[in-house]
């Protein structure tokens, strides 16, 4: 069996990073600036376009990989995302470096949500309602008051007329038929999170005292 050493492998990487070609790199810088422009927070953006010159000029993505941390997207917190688009139709001005989708793409999704990112989402003003609306519907407390992930599963703490409830309530995280649904089995309750129409949710899975939620949804800026 005939083995590539190091140098071939070497020459591939660097002829693949040639091809890419001005068009591709300019696209990549395009597609950061539209993430800074809508996020509030980001940082180690990672952006990889597959796709020729020819394809980039009429205005075609063969497929874009992206990842990127530490994001803020409308006071909504998330540790990671990472996501791959294929067969996109695109509008990018070159002089101006601003990118517009002409088609709705779909994209798979993987974001990661730590205990902090999670608890500050709920406990803000602009999304307490969705942790008051949890704590109401699956515990019959009126307020929540805090999130622990520990050892691969999920508690919710709440409070009713501001009298803390002392023990922390295992909650399941389940998908289903595209959803995401919390579940007591000690109330028998389940609640489902509301979410945007466009987005499938595919899995959820806590991992590392990680909650990862895996997705498709369309895009549209």
């Amino acid at each position: 069996m005939l083995r590539l050493g190091r140098n071939f492998k070497t020459k591939v990487i660097a002829k693949r990073i040639k091809d890419k070609g001005i068009l591709s790199k300019l696209l990549e810088q395009g597609i950061k600036i539209l993430l800074i422009k809508e996020c509030q927070k980001i940082a180690n953006i990672k952006i990889d376009i597959v796709s020729s010159s020819i394809q980039i000029i009429k205005g075609e993505i063969q497929k874009i990989n992206l990842f990127a941390e530490d994001i803020n997207y409308k006071d909504l917190l998330f540790d990671a995302v990472e996501l791959e688009a294929n067969y996109l139709k695109v509008n990018f001005k070159l002089t101006t470096k601003e990118l517009y989708f002409k088609n709705n793409p779909i994209i798979k999704l993987k974001i990661s949500l730590s205990q902090n990112s999670l608890e500050t989402i709920l406990l803000s003003n602009n999304w307490n309602y969705i942790g008051n609306m949890i704590s109401k519907k699956i515990l019959n407390q009126d307020k929540l008051q805090a999130i622990k992930i520990k050892n691969g599963q999920f508690f919710i703490k709440a409070s009713e007329d501001n009298i803390t409830i002392s023990n922390d309530e295992q909650i399941e995280i389940q998908a289903n038929k595209g959803k995401i649904f919390l579940k007591s089995r000690s109330y028998n309750k389940t609640f489902q999170i509301p979410i945007e129409e466009k987005i499938y949710i595919k899995n959820v899975i806590i991992e590392n005292n990680i909650i990862n939620v895996y997705a498709n949804s369309s895009i549209s800026f």
